[in-house]
């Protein structure tokens, strides 16, 4: 497949609110071809992630090079450089991309092999590209971090999820039961708690209300695992419900206090999430992620995970990228927002 030396893009020389029709540019930027172990990839569709709107928050700096967002794609290899054996031109693939490199809201990228895998076959690219970014987060945090046994040693053992309605909670649940987990998963609204019950989650607990007291009367005095999948606003609860040498995963940074007392006396764990960290310290286990999203896509072709995409906008552009920031920004967001052709 043919590609130029310009991409169709949607990017952003000032940080504005997205109500501001400028908050997006539908733009033509420059594009080069893959050198080393990246692949150029062109996009078929993206999904928004709540690290796409904190990233776009308003400030007062301005971009001299227009900036392009987004952390989730799927498409087709359209090149390759000299070092890469994963893929060949025309291959299926998805993928969440590197936080230091331009995102993907643009018909063509440039992404390094390593931390792609190859598109379910069984999905259409709308639905692939809702899983990457929060795919590798749930397996990072539970089977990196908490050190789950993805394949079931680990079964009947019990893990809370604070958030689990979201993007990643949404796949979580999924990987979870897989492992043979007991899923209690959080969420505050009937088509939120229907969604998870849904995806498969044994109990549910409202993370508006008193959850120290919900879990305890499902019959758990204190629960193997916890991953916080909102906010840290959670964390006494979270250090309350943990078993003693239990482990708790978080993907939210706080400026809030997290006394650790508790933890202490429990001989407990605090783990960190970020699946951006492999990538962008060039982490010798980069491939790991090419190796999970593969996995998945495995477990998906098998019809034992689903995707997680709620919405679907067409075409990919400034507008309906603002339309997407929007409704992620209203918190109200249920699976995935997904963007498809440019």
């Amino acid at each position: 497949m043919q590609h130029g030396t310009t991409t169709r893009a949607v990017a952003l020389t000032r940080y504005l609110p997205v109500t501001e029709p400028d908050a997006f540019i539908d733009m033509e930027l420059p594009v080069s071809g893959p050198t080393g172990h990246d692949i150029l990839v062109e996009v078929k569709a993206i999904a928004v992630n709540p690290v796409d709107t904190k990233i776009r928050a308003p400030k007062d700096k301005i971009e001299e090079t227009p900036r392009v967002l987004g952390w989730d794609a799927s498409g087709i290899v359209s090149a390759v450089g000299p070092d890469v054996t994963l893929f060949k031109p025309g291959d299926a693939v998805y993928y969440a991309g590197d936080i230091t490199r331009p995102g993907t809201n643009q018909q063509y990228q440039l992404v390094d092999e390593r931390i792609v895998g190859r598109k379910p076959t069984t999905l259409s690219y709308a639905e692939a590209t809702a899983l990457p970014l929060t795919t590798i987060t749930a397996y990072e945090a539970m089977f990196d971090r908490l050190g789950i046994d993805r394949d079931g040693a680990d079964a009947g053992q019990s893990i809370l999820m604070i958030g689990g309605a979201g993007g990643v909670g949404s796949i979580a649940i999924q990987l979870a039961k897989r492992a043979g987990l007991t899923v209690i998963a959080s969420a505050s609204r009937p088509e939120t708690i229907g969604w998870v019950k849904e995806l498969g989650a044994d109990h549910t607990v409202n993370h508006r209300e008193d959850m120290v007291a919900q879990t305890r009367a499902l019959g758990f005095q204190h629960v193997d695992h916890i991953a916080i999948f909102n906010d840290m606003r959670h964390w006494d609860a979270a250090v309350e419900l943990i078993r003693p040498q239990g482990g708790i995963v978080s993907i939210d940074d706080t400026d809030l206090p997290m006394p650790m007392a508790g933890m202490k006396t429990k001989a407990a764990a605090l783990h960190w999430e970020f699946m951006f960290a492999r990538a962008m310290h060039q982490t010798p286990d980069m491939i790991e992620q090419h190796n999970l999203l593969s996995f998945v896509a495995n477990e998906i072709d098998a019809g034992r995970i689903r995707t997680t995409v709620s919405e679907v906008l067409s075409p990919i552009n400034a507008e309906n990228l603002r339309k997407a920031h929007a409704a992620i920004e209203a918190g109200d967001a249920k699976g995935k927002i997904v963007l498809e052709r440019f």
